[in-house]
């Protein structure tokens, strides 16, 4: 194979073993798979991560090893994931996410087989089946689900995690069929990935998570989760989430703290409200990207809106409201519908809510 065909080679499969004679990937993007795993062989302490942004201003943070491997550990032993598991790696390598894969790989000799990150992972893996696991963000999963090529290869990818979003109203109810178990992550950069996993199958959706051996949790005085343990080097990470802690080592998430609003005296848990919303559009059939946010109101203070991604349904604002308004409580229901003609996404394909608020009323007041 020469240079050029190097070039564009789609898959790049390696192991513990196998790295050590292999030479550096020609792909740009295996190349920064390569060079981190030769980094951790070298036994180096400090890795610098860079969060998504999705909640605050992107930033860098500092990870030792021992967090990285404790992380890795705690997974492989949640999952059952042990020695030669073969996983295929297909979220970024320059976030938390696929940086994870590489050190589970490297830390329980796992067989990797990593590609680039796109919409649909098993579009280029069309001679590679039979997987033991895959850590994927939910679009991936609604892409494959949705291809007549690639649909019925996802009950070959052994055990799914999903994270870096919500999961959809209608992708709950085709995981509730798949044939493997599918798993929700809850975690962040600063928990060197996942803390806690629910199940959202394999038989039923468990609703609540349940905690990482080894991991701590408790609530602070606004109702919001804590975490310890030692993938954070034993230091309390304090987080913005309101949970309702349901066992020693269960909780409900009810959303973040920071997408509640006060209107007219109410207090309103922006994410409770955006699940109601889901499947109200799900039984109607309303495909339309949305969030709920708020804007400043004289008599309520706070005012729940409803903003939506202009489509091919052409929409009407009366006919979402009235729709909302059969079936959510007249608190929960948006007093106004904004529809903006696309959304911001951060570098990791997240809506940036904010940004998308600020651009929207901007257009709007001129």
């Amino acid at each position: 194979m020469n240079e050029q065909e190097l070039t564009w080679e789609k898959v790049w499969h390696t192991n513990p073993e196998s790295i050590k004679k292999q030479p550096r990937p020609v792909n740009s993007y295996f190349q920064k798979a390569y060079d981190f795993m030769q980094l951790w062989m070298s036994g180096q302490e400090e890795f610098n991560l860079q969060t998504s942004g999705s909640t605050g201003v992107p930033k860098i943070i500092k990870v030792t090893r021992k967090q990285l491997r404790s992380s890795a550990a705690m997974t492989g032993k949640a999952l059952n994931l042990g020695n030669g598991t073969s996983a295929l790696v297909c979220l970024n390598v320059a976030y938390v996410a696929g940086i994870m894969m590489l050190v589970r790989g490297m830390e329980l000799n796992w067989e990797l087989t990593i590609i680039e990150p796109v919409s649909n992972p098993l579009l280029d893996l069309e001679n590679e089946l039979g997987f033991d696991f895959v850590a994927m963000v939910p679009l991936q999963l609604s892409s494959c689900l949705e291809n007549e090529k690639t649909k019925n290869k996802v009950n070959y990818l052994g055990k799914i995690l999903l994270g870096g979003a919500p999961v959809s109203i209608s992708l709950l109810k085709e995981i509730a069929i798949l044939e493997i178990p599918v798993y929700q992550s809850y975690g962040m950069t600063e928990t060197v990935s996942h803390v806690a996993l629910r199940k959202l199958n394999f038989p039923s959706d468990e609703g609540n998570y349940t905690i990482l051996p080894g991991v701590v949790m408790g609530q602070d005085e606004r109702g919001c989760l804590y975490v310890s343990g030692p993938m954070t080097n034993e230091e309390k990470i304090q987080t913005n989430d309101l949970i309702n802690i349901s066992s020693a080592n269960t909780f409900a998430w009810l959303g973040r703290i920071d997408n509640v609003i006060n209107s007219g005296g109410v207090k309103i848990i922006l994410d409770r409200v955006d699940e109601l919303i889901a499947s109200v559009f799900y039984d109607i059939k309303y495909t339309a990207s949305f969030f709920t946010w708020y804007e400043k109101d004289e008599k309520l203070g706070q005012k729940l809106i409803l903003i939506m991604e202009k489509t091919d349904q052409h929409l009407r604002e009366e006919t979402v409201l009235k729709e909302i308004r059969t079936n959510v409580s007249p608190y929960e229901t948006p007093k106004h519908v904004y529809f903006a003609d696309q959304f911001i996404k951060t570098e990791t394909n997240k809506i940036d809510k904010r940004r998308t608020v600020e651009m929207l009323f901007k257009t709007i007041n001129g």
